[in-house]
């Protein structure tokens, strides 16, 4: 599909009253994350107030040696202004998400239709304007992208791309890929489940596997692993990797107000990259090398079989051992907390081990895999003395709080 690079759009920024001028499509998806909006706020208790210091954090190099030699940057991904259907005047957004001590960060405003509570041609040159000015190669590191937004469908963010594209540009998942697959981009299903059909139930696209780098999990402060679930869905993870895709798993604030960066207990990724800059942070994107959390400082790194998360095991069956580096500072040094094995099922993943640990730990484990059951498997840090606020089966070991996620290995089948 060619580039659609929107002249009919009107100029520049629109009011702080934007929000009030829906049209019906925009309406629609609005409507959705308002939603979402409001099931987070009803969570609020993971969230602190902007004034509340975050933790110190762990320190940010990993206690495993592998190759390439990595240092892990704080990241959020995923954040809107006023430039879609934000509060926040983009000027401020770059400067508040460094100021709260992220080292990477990216702004992805909404493209709908019509320019509708979307981004028009001038509102994505700002953005790469306002991130240019504000990226500081070796220490912060400062992304355009966009949001690309079906109401039914679902939502895509899409980083690393010179242009964007629109649902008149792209109005099916088909249509979609097919523009990614033109342009050297990466992408992330977004919310995973919150729009009615889950992006095609995930239908997939071997064309696009490789650009499709995430799925999150936390999004604002909810955990997406059972979202759909009290509705007869399966979980989105098992669909999404059950389906074939290979998405490392992301966190992220997803942020409509003007807190960004601030408030403790939103999504937030941490990603292991060889140096912090655009180049470093998109090289560890295409790797999966990163790590789903809603904590700021946490540290998190893991092999299995001596291969780092993101990768794929030269086994089919046998005895794997994972080593699990896990660290969120003194704060919570000798924190009990879980590590729970996930592998494929139907409807909600199946777990075939919980490891008690503690924060600061280095834990070795080792479990038996088998490609016949599934070629995938993920690693879940949990806390169990809280519960998770969209709990899945009676009794799964995963209706506790999640921590973090690693991204998942692939055995060879």
């Amino acid at each position: 599909m060619g580039r659609h690079t929107h002249p009919h759009h009107g100029p520049g920024l629109a009011a702080p009253g934007r929000r009030a001028m829906l049209g019906a499509a925009g309406g629609l998806l609005i409507a959705a994350a308002a939603a979402g909006g409001t099931r987070a706020a009803a969570a609020g208790g993971a969230a602190a107030t902007r004034t509340t210091a975050a933790t110190a954090g762990a320190a940010r190099a990993s206690r495993l040696h592998h190759p390439p030699a990595t240092t892990l940057v704080h990241a959020d991904m995923h954040n809107h202004t006023v430039m879609s259907d934000g509060d926040g005047d983009p000027e401020l957004a770059f400067a508040s998400m460094r100021d709260a001590g992220l080292d990477v960060a990216a702004l992805t405003d909404h493209s709908t239709l019509f320019s509708v509570e979307g981004l028009s041609s001038a509102e994505w040159s700002r953005t790469g304007a306002l991130a240019d000015a504000a990226d500081d190669p070796g220490h912060y590191t400062a992304i355009r992208g966009f949001e690309w937004s079906h109401p039914l469908l679902g939502h895509a963010n899409v980083w690393f791309t010179e242009d964007w594209v629109d649902l008149l540009g792209a109005g099916s998942m088909g249509g979609f890929f097919d523009w990614l697959g033109s342009r050297s981009a990466v992408a992330s299903f977004n919310h995973p489940g919150r729009e009615l059909l889950r992006f095609d139930d995930f239908a997939h696209e071997a064309a696009a596997q490789e650009q499709m780098v995430g799925l999150e999990m936390f999004n604002r402060t909810d955990d997406y692993l059972f979202e759909g679930w009290s509705d007869g869905r399966p979980s989105p993870l098992v669909a999404c990797l059950n389906a074939g895709w290979r998405t490392g798993l992301t966190g992220v604030t997803d942020e409509h107000g003007t807190d960004w960066g601030f408030p403790e207990g939103k999504g937030r990724s941490g990603l292991w990259v060889t140096e912090n800059t655009r180049a470093g942070v998109f090289e560890a994107m295409r790797a999966r090398r990163f790590f789903a959390t809603r904590l700021s400082g946490l540290r998190l790194d893991a092999t299995a079989g001596g291969v780092r998360m993101g990768g794929t095991l030269p086994v089919a069956a046998g005895d794997i051992t994972f080593v699990v580096d896990l660290d969120r500072g003194p704060d919570w040094a000798g924190k009990p907390l879980n590590i729970q094995v996930l592998r494929p099922g139907s409807d909600a993943p199946a777990v075939v081990d919980v490891i008690e640990t503690q924060s600061g730990r280095l834990t070795e484990f080792t479990v038996p895999l088998t490609a016949d059951d599934g070629t995938w498997v993920v690693l879940r840090v949990s806390d169990p003395a809280q519960a998770n606020g969209t709990p899945g089966p009676d009794g799964h070991p995963c209706n506790d709080w999640g921590v973090a996620y690693t991204s998942p290995w692939w055995l060879t089948a």
